[in-house]
């Protein structure tokens, strides 16, 4: 099945909130061995003026992930996962991700362009904070390959 076109211009509704917890974020920074102590001492983070341990740019797609999973949960949308690769990712932010934030998303198709029996899928989620203002907003752009 070909990537339904009638996905682009397409929102989906918000994700339930997630709690960045401090653990998450060294976790998250160890595996991507992001080294700079703000992202595990909060004393670190603290004599920078944050509140927290600073999450490393990456942690964005935790969050990003929930609005990913709607989308391929989409039953008609023609992506599948066996059939996906993650081409791109960039991130746009207002602020860092900081432990203690509670953040939702909304995802958005912003991009739809055929290649081929496949088709290029830029996605963009908006992520806020509990006083819904903006974080940071991923963008990731999905290559699909088409049916055999």
């Amino acid at each position: 099945m070909p990537v339904d076109a009638a996905l682009l211009g397409r929102s989906f509704p918000a994700t339930s909130s997630y709690l960045v917890g401090r653990e998450k974020v060294r976790e998250f920074a160890r595996a991507v061995f992001a080294t700079d102590p703000t992202h595990t001492d909060p004393e670190a983070a603290r004599a920078l003026g944050y509140p927290d341990v600073v999450a490393p740019p990456t942690f964005a797609m935790v969050i990003q992930d929930l609005t990913l999973q709607q989308l391929l949960a989409e039953p008609d949308s023609g992506i599948a996962l066996e059939r996906l690769i993650h081409a791109e990712q960039r991130f746009r932010y207002t602020r860092p991700i900081v432990a203690g934030d509670e953040l939702t998303a909304q995802l958005s198709i912003t991009g739809l362009r055929a290649l081929g029996k496949g088709a290029m899928v830029t996605s963009e989620s908006e992520i806020t904070d509990a006083a819904g203002e903006h974080v940071v907003t991923a963008i990731s752009v999905l290559l699909v390959g088409g049916d055999e």
